[in-house]
């Protein structure tokens, strides 16, 4: 097994969330840009704003490294006209995978029908442009009922309206890494929610995203199931390192 295949390396802080100038945080992403090239991982992550500059890197280094972006990140709250705002303006500067931040509160307020509109209508959007698309439904923010419920709903809509073969383009993804939980608990990819999404989202596929802190956990997630792993520390994970990052 290629480990770094499943390896979505990610960077998505401001400069001010890492205590860093502009400048500073610019170079913060070209240098991950670079490792991930180099390391031969899946695909880079990265904020809007650098998607242009990454095609850019890769294209120079003439490597098959894909370009995700985050959209309507990291609260999800935004109108679906924001979403599809930025979803077309990512497209247009050729990210590969867009990865949207589920209005998980409105879910959990009982509003499936807005939900369901923006699943439905960017994924649209995304695979009519051939962009895989994958829906953060954040995990920590929801309780076991609410995470097989909302992997639930988007396998459904999913299957109902698109085609078979484009299932694999849609996947569940567990969290943004920046959300805030009470007394430290866990705010990512934990084993028994990922669990609860391989079951209730499949056939779409699961990445999982945030607090996968070693190369031992990574396989475990592979062998429960997820196609593609989040994490800022890709290249500790593929060389056996272990990591205090959380996301």
């Amino acid at each position: 097994m290629n480990i770094k295949q499943y390896l979505d390396s990610t960077y998505l802080k401001t400069a001010s969330q890492a205590g860093l100038s502009e400048t500073e945080n610019d170079i913060v992403v070209e240098n991950t840009i670079v490792e991930a090239i180099n390391e031969g991982f899946k695909l880079i992550m990265i904020r809007p704003e650098y998607v242009a500059l990454a095609k850019k890197m890769i294209s120079k280094a003439n490597t098959n490294l894909l370009v995700g972006t985050v959209i309507d990140f990291p609260e999800g709250k935004s109108d679906l006209e924001t979403k599809i705002k930025e979803a077309n303006e990512a497209i247009a500067n050729g990210a590969d995978d867009l990865d949207f931040v589920c209005n998980y509160e409105a879910f959990k307020n009982g509003d499936t029908e807005l939900v369901k509109q923006e699943v439905l209508i960017t994924t649209q959007i995304g695979l009519a442009n051939n962009k895989t698309v994958k829906w953060i439904i954040e995990t920590a923010a929801l309780n076991e009922k609410e995470i097989i419920q909302l992997s639930s709903l988007i396998k459904n809509i999913v299957v109902s309206n698109f085609k078979e073969e484009e299932f694999a383009s849609v996947f569940v993804k567990s969290s943004t890494g920046f959300y805030k939980t009470q007394g430290d608990l866990p705010n990512g990819a934990t084993i028994p929610a990922i669990i609860m999404m391989l079951e209730n989202a499949s056939p779409l596929p699961v990445k999982a995203s945030g607090g996968v802190k070693s190369y031992e956990e990574a396989i475990e997630m592979i062998r429960l199931g997820v196609k593609r792993i989040g994490t800022s520390s890709a290249k500790a994970i593929a060389n056996g390192e272990n990591t205090t990052n959380q996301y």
